[in-house]
C-alpha cells in the first residue's frame, strides 16, 4: 500500500499484520504499524514496541527504551536490560543501538517518540568519578506506580552506581512515607 493510501485509510492500516508472531495482552491495543524494508513489521502498542527477533517477535516495554531516533527512513532504538536492583531502584545497561529501516513508517516514529518521552516522569544526570549515571523515574504501561531506574555511563565505577541507586531510592521512599 502506498503512503498516500495509508494516510487516506488512517486507523484501518493499524491492524496487526497477518504475519505478526506475538501475542498482545488482553488490554493492549495497536497504535501504529510499520513495514520493514527487509520484510516483517514493527508494531507500536499501548504497552511497548514489538520488534522482530529472529523467527519471532518480542515486545520491549516503553520504560525499557533508553533512546529512539528517526532519520531518513531509519528508526534507531536503544533498549535497556534490567540487570539488578538495589532498595527498589532498577539498574539498567543499554544494549547496542538497533537500526530498522522502515519502508512505510506510518505513525510509528511519532508514536515511539511520544510513548518513550511520555513514560519519563523525571530524569537527572549525576556526575560520578569516571563518568556518571542517569537517575530516571518512569511509568510502566499497564501497571500502576513509577519505577526508579539508574543507568550508568560507560566507564563509571559500578560500586558508585550501586551506592547512588541506594541513596536515591532511600530518599524517594522517605518522601513517600512522609506524604
Amino acid at each position: 500500500m502506498t503512503p498516500r493510501l495509508r494516510r487516506l485509510f488512517g486507523r484501518l492500516v493499524d491492524a496487526l499484520p497477518a504475519d505478526f508472531a506475538g501475542t498482545l495482552a488482553a488490554d493492549e491495543h495497536v497504535l501504529g504499524v510499520a513495514e520493514l524494508a527487509d520484510g516483517g513489521h514493527v508494531v507500536a502498542t499501548s504497552f511497548g514496541l514489538w520488534l522482530p527477533d529472529g523467527d519471532s517477535t518480542r515486545r520491549v516495554g516503553w520504560h525499557l527504551i533508553s533512546k529512539a531516533t528517526w532519520e531518513n527512513s531509519w528508526l534507531a532504538v536503544i533498549e535497556a536490560d534490567e540487570v539488578d536492583s538495589v532498595e527498589g531502584a532498577v539498574l539498567l545497561v543499554d544494549r547496542p543501538a538497533r537500526r530498522l529501516r522502515l519502508k512505510y513508517p506510518g505513525r510509528v516514529p511519532e508514536t515511539v517518540h511520544r510513548r518513550v518521552t511520555g513514560s519519563i516522569k523525571s530524569r537527572h544526570h549525576r556526575d560520578l568519578p569516571g563518568g556518571g549515571a542517569w537517575v530516571v523515574q518512569r511509568s510502566v504501561a499497564g501497571r500502576d506506580g513509577i519505577v526508579l531506574q539508574v543507568r550508568a555511563d560507560p566507564g563509571t565505577d559500578p560500586t558508585l552506581v550501586y551506592s547512588l541507586a541506594a541513596q536515591v531510592a532511600r530518599q524517594i521512599n522517605k518522601v513517600r512515607h512522609t506524604e
